[in-house]
């Protein structure tokens, strides 16, 4: 699997060290780089890739500003020299933070965690190009479309559904399933009693949870946490089902 990239960064010798990293790793492939974020709005605009190398601190547009006015959202590494952002940097999901100047064992660090992520092992069904096929909202189970047939999953296998850029993978005891599409989409096909958002990359199975301290949500081995953007309805939600 090649994982499309783009690297947007205002230091010239940050996007060279980058361009000769990725020509060292077999399954990035880096398909544009920038000087600056503005220049890069239109191009994510009208291609999608997995994956933004993105630095922080730039001039007239910060790598954080330009995630915030990206609707579709790649998954993003980000590269900077300052370290007070790490906090940041994770709380917009990042899926790692490289402090320049990065050598190259932390850079592939770094792009494996991206590898292990998006690629299909034996517990994960290859990405789907459609989501969820609707039943007649009678039934206990969906369909979920991937390359290669239709799956069929019960309501009641989903420990929590997990997005990834343009994709969720939905989490069961026995497998992972990722598929293109949006958490939209998931709500309206899943049963509203039993599945939350909770945070904008997590939506969970309510009577998966195991407990819930400091806001996050423990079911299994996974520590999910809980947003402002969504605390009053899940916890509205708890309180429904009289678990408090």
């Amino acid at each position: 699997m090649k994982i499309s990239c783009v690297a947007i960064d205002d230091e010239p010798l940050a996007l060279d060290i980058i361009r000769d990293y990725t020509t060292k790793i077999p399954f990035l492939d880096l398909r544009a780089t920038f000087d600056n974020a503005i220049e890069s709005i239109e191009y994510l605009k009208n291609n999608k890739v997995d994956l933004l190398f993105l630095d922080i601190q730039m001039e007239e547009l910060t790598g954080i500003q330009l995630l915030n006015i990206l609707k579709e959202k790649p998954l993003v590494i980000f590269t900077t020299a300052y370290d007070s952002y790490a906090v940041k940097g994770y709380e917009l999901d990042a899926i790692d933070y490289l402090l320049k100047p990065i050598s190259f064992e932390r850079f592939l660090k770094a792009a494996e965690k991206i590898y292990d992520r998006l690629t299909s092992k034996a517990d994960i069904t290859p990405p789907a190009k459609e989501i969820f096929i609707p039943n007649n909202n009678t039934e206990d189970y969906f369909f979920v479309k991937t390359e290669f047939h239709l799956e069929r999953l019960k309501f009641s296998e989903i420990l929590y559904i997990e997005g990834m850029g343009d994709y969720l993978m939905i989490h069961t005891p026995s497998k992972k399933i990722m598929t293109l599409q949006n958490f939209k989409k998931a709500e309206e096909i899943l049963p509203a009693n039993n599945f939350c958002r909770v945070h904008k990359s997590y939506m969970v199975a309510l009577d998966k949870i195991e407990s819930i301290e400091r806001n996050r949500i423990k079911i299994g081995s996974a520590l999910i946490p809980i947003s402002d953007t969504y605390r009053k309805i899940f916890f509205d939600l708890i309180e429904k089902k009289g678990l408090v």
